[in-house]
């Protein structure tokens, strides 16, 4: 699926870790690893925490745009 291609990606590029990230989206480790995994998805308020923290858009995660 996209969005877990895309997170994974975002989130190698990132300088932050996965616990930064957790932190900031206020969000558990687990859940982070979730996303990663494709076990889970953010509700709709974590994807816009989300791509405030990875500086990226909604359209990109979700695999409607190639441009972030």
């Amino acid at each position: 699926m996209k969005f877990t291609e895309r997170f994974n990606e975002l989130i190698a590029l990132s300088e932050k870790t996965q616990v930064e990230i957790a932190a900031e989206i206020k969000v558990s480790k687990q859940c982070i690893s979730d996303y990663k995994s494709g076990k889970s998805f953010p509700s709709l308020q974590t994807l816009c925490l989300i791509c405030l923290c990875l500086e990226t858009s909604a359209d990109y995660l979700l695999g409607l745009t190639d441009e972030y």
